[in-house]
């Protein structure tokens, strides 16, 4: 009887581990996650500071002597 239990537990663990890669619903929730850290990317990137901070790197950058 210990036997089969223990067979069956061991059954369920290898079963579980054989399952791998993403469902369906963790594709949708992963590409939503995606979305919405792009959405708050974009509005840190373009917000006024941040872009007055990019305009100046990239102004020194093109005025930079050699």
């Amino acid at each position: 009887m210990m036997r089969k239990v223990l067979d069956r537990v061991r059954s369920l663990v290898c079963g579980a581990r054989a399952d791998r890669g993403m469902t369906t619903s963790e594709y949708a929730v992963g590409t939503i996650a995606a979305c919405a850290f792009a959405a708050v990317l974009y509005k840190v990137v373009t917000s006024a500071p941040v872009m007055a901070q990019l305009q100046s790197l990239l102004k020194d950058a093109l005025d930079a002597k050699f």
